[in-house]
């Protein structure tokens, strides 16, 4: 793999990372993050819908006329959505009930739509590809990464599909970590250190 290709494959984990650096697909973060399983599961999801609508976006950009390239992204996007939903619900119902509207919002999610129309329509379908799956490693790593810290900081322990991953066994944990204020709590407080991290390498900010 050349080393062009292999920034686009990385860029998306670290230096480009969709929710600590680009601060997109905030809703789904904020919303599901409450344990370490529903955060695995929406990052999956959504990785699989960002890196074949990149595809298939790359594939018809030829064919589809200016005008109606937005509506034909969310086509794509919206019948790959479909498909996630019917097979989460196949095979993780108790999942998929927790996860409940946010998958069928994954059409709407601006990190796909964004990748979309910023890279995909104008590149190759490689390197579309690889676009794609780094930006999806690197948003499931962020939203398993808040969804741990939620979880631990707000149950003591941590359970990955029913099976105990840590086990602190305190039971008097913070229960604000596993509700809203505390999806916010943490959010701000890892954009607020990955931005110092940032800052004292010399890079720019959340936004550069």
């Amino acid at each position: 793999m050349s080393s062009g290709n292999l920034d686009i494959l990385t860029r998306g984990i670290l230096k480009n990372n969709p929710t600590f650096k680009l601060i997109l697909g905030l809703c789904p973060t904020l919303a599901v993050t409450t344990s370490l399983t529903n955060s695995f599961t929406m990052g999956i999801a959504t990785s699989f819908v960002l890196v074949l609508s990149s595809i298939i976006v790359s594939m018809i950009k030829g064919f589809v006329p200016g005008k109606i390239r937005i509506p034909s992204y969310i086509v794509v996007i919206s019948t790959l959505v479909t498909v996630v939903d019917m097979a989460l619900a196949a095979s993780v119902p108790d999942v998929h009930e927790r996860l409940g509207i946010y998958v069928p919002l994954i059409v709407v999610n601006c990190i796909i739509l964004g990748r979309a129309e910023a890279f995909a329509s104008k590149e190759k379908v490689y390197r579309s590809a690889l676009d794609g799956i780094g930006m999806g490693v690197g948003f499931i790593l962020s939203i398993c990464l808040i969804g741990i810290i939620r979880e631990l900081f707000g149950t003591g322990s941590i359970v990955f599909f029913n099976q105990i991953i840590i086990d602190t066994g305190i039971t008097n944990m913070p229960v604000v970590m596993i509700l809203g204020p505390g999806a916010f709590l943490t959010l701000g407080l890892l954009l607020a250190l990955f931005n110092y991290l940032n800052n004292k390498n010399g890079e720019s900010g959340i936004n550069g």
